[in-house]
């Protein structure tokens, strides 16, 4: 697995993805866990490619700031990408945009599984 692998996540600010419908506020703006989630989707999706078969990536953690509210209709995008890599363990520098303007930003670490391995100890 390489340092730098990227991609960017996207997304448009809708009723189903504001604070008020996620409950982690009361008003119609994008929502932090909706902001979390396209950063954690661009993480995996940078690295997926690149696993064997039959592995996933979880997330095991995450740091972030949402320092700008979006409006609905607002298109926002959710980079991840590659900075360090640790055996299983991958973290990431992502940043969520609107625009040119940073809305959010931090880092995030996500490990390698076996996906019926991680799935079997559930039961």
């Amino acid at each position: 697995m390489n340092i730098g692998l990227s991609f960017t996540a996207t997304t448009t600010v809708n009723q189903n993805n504001t604070a008020k419908a996620l409950g982690s506020g009361d008003m119609d703006v994008f929502a932090t866990p909706a902001m979390v989630a396209l950063m954690e989707n661009a993480a995996m999706t940078a690295v997926a490619p690149h696993l064997e078969a039959g592995q996933t990536t979880v997330g095991t953690q995450i740091t972030t700031s949402h320092i700008k509210a979006s409006a609905l209709g607002a298109t926002i995008s959710a980079t991840a990408t590659l900075t360090a890599v640790d055996g299983r363990s991958l973290t990431f520098a992502i940043t969520a945009r609107e625009g040119d303007k940073v809305i959010g930003e931090g880092t995030h670490t996500r490990f390698i599984v076996d996906r019926e391995r991680f799935l079997a100890k559930l039961k």
